[in-house]
């Protein structure tokens, strides 16, 4: 029987370079036939366990009974009306997010994306100041649409041969105290305290034409980056004195991840406007801007819209998914269980000196590699690949592609995240030993 499904396969490999756009990098060539929990099973019959949750979106693993009890009953009922009428499932998803989010957003516009909600929240933004431009942050990632690339700046390959892009955005370092900083640990950031942009107000962009700044209170894809406590604080400060909006991005951060329902939580700021999507459907197409009632009062309508946003099985999806997260204190569990992952790879940096950074928050954890004080691409490619033909699915990210970044379910059974450590720790050593 094996023979057959390895054929099988390699069938859907050829198939797939055939037929599907190169542009998608894929990190494994797994061909997986169903999924639950945090096991992937592929057409080879290998059960892979899935520490990447499809990029941080199956949260609650995959096919949780509350989500697909909610999205079989949805279908049986409506899946679609656009705007041309309304449905009670995207409203009272629009409550439930509400009622979870930081004070005062208050007021939803539902997207099918995370960088459909950047680009409405740069628009609602501008509309709301009467301002253009917009600072962002080196190390960022907000999407690959237009606008949301113009603000991303993980790597250049992702703009490389792109251009032009939106004009009026500003990039200032994100406080990445391990790479640009040599303040020991407990002192004082200057990037943290809002230096490189108290200098880009005095040199490009004076404040009173700052529309917006956006931040991700964890970097994702540069690098699963914590900042130091005082930097969201001090954006939130700077923003007050000088009338621009804040707008967190919270796609990939959003929805328990970080051992709060959102991270901006982690430091008690409330932005003016937040992006989720990832988690928020735990797999189904769905994004959201959330606004303070003031902001978003500023569009009228017609202003800004979706086809298929505020689908209504997404939004049952979504609803399902929330309700989840709050009875079952989901939250809580990824803190917990974070902090026992980061204590033990803090552990495994004794023995292996290449693993020079552990950090992060909750269920969000990244490893940084270097080697002769180089980041370590190499090596980190080679522990995935490790791991993978162990049966674990890891992720990397990293300005330099140096990180691994670790995002288990946030329901993972400990006995399974232990293993998924024990696979991950044999291929670290492995790999750092040749």
């Amino acid at each position: 029987m094996s023979a057959p499904a390895t054929a099988d396969a390699a069938v859907w490999r050829e198939k797939d370079a055939e037929l599907i756009s190169p542009a998608y990098s894929r990190y494994s060539d797994l061909v997986v036939e169903s999924a639950q929990g945090a096991h992937l099973y592929t057409a080879d019959g290998r059960d892979v366990l899935d520490f990447g949750c499809g990029i941080a979106v199956t949260s609650l693993g995959h096919r949780h009974p509350a989500v697909v009890k909610a999205v079989h009953e949805q279908v049986d009922r409506l899946w679609h009306t656009s705007v041309t009428a309304l449905n009670e499932q995207m409203i009272e998803a629009a409550a439930a997010l509400v009622g979870v989010a930081p004070a005062g957003l208050d007021q939803v516009f539902f997207s099918n994306s995370g960088a459909e909600a950047v680009e409405g929240a740069i628009k609602l933004a501008r509309r709301a100041t009467g301002r253009s431009d917009v600072i962002a942050f080196t190390g960022a990632f907000h999407g690959r649409t237009y606008a949301a690339m113009t603000l991303t700046a993980s790597k250049a390959r992702f703009r490389h041969g792109m251009g032009p892009f939106l004009p009026g955005v500003h990039h200032v370092r994100y406080p990445y105290c391990f790479r640009y900083c040599s303040h020991s640990a407990g002192q004082s950031c200057s990037i943290a305290a809002g230096d490189d942009i108290r200098l880009l107000f005095a040199t490009v962009a004076p404040p009173d034409t700052v529309a917006a700044i956006i931040v991700e209170p964890v970097q994702g894809e540069g690098g699963f980056v914590v900042p130091p406590a005082a930097f969201l604080p001090t954006l939130r400060a700077l923003c007050d004195e000088h009338g621009i909006l804040l707008i967190a991005d919270e796609v990939q951060t959003g929805f328990a991840r970080t051992g709060r329902m959102f991270a901006v939580e982690h430091v008690d700021v409330e932005p003016d406007i937040m992006c989720v999507a990832k988690a928020l459907a735990n797999g189904l197409p769905i994004g959201a801007i959330l606004a303070r009632h003031t902001v978003m009062q500023r569009w009228s309508a017609g202003e800004h819209g979706s086809t298929y946003g505020g689908n209504a099985v997404a939004c049952a999806a979504a609803r399902a998914v929330i309700e989840t997260m709050v009875r079952e204190r989901i939250a809580e569990r990824a803190a917990t269980l974070g902090q026992r992952v980061l204590a033990r790879a803090r552990g495994w940096q004794a023995a292996m000196p290449q693993l020079a950074d552990v950090r992060g928050l909750g269920l969000m954890i990244g490893l940084e590699f270097m080697q002769e004080g180089a980041p370590a691409a190499d090596l980190v490619a080679r522990i995935q690949e490790n791991a993978l033909r162990r049966d674990l699915l890891v992720l990397t990210c990293g300005i330099d592609d140096n990180v691994i970044r670790l995002l288990p379910p946030l329901t993972i059974p400990e006995a399974e995240l232990d293993a998924g450590l024990d696979i991950l720790e044999a291929a670290m050593r492995e790999e750092v030993s040749r």
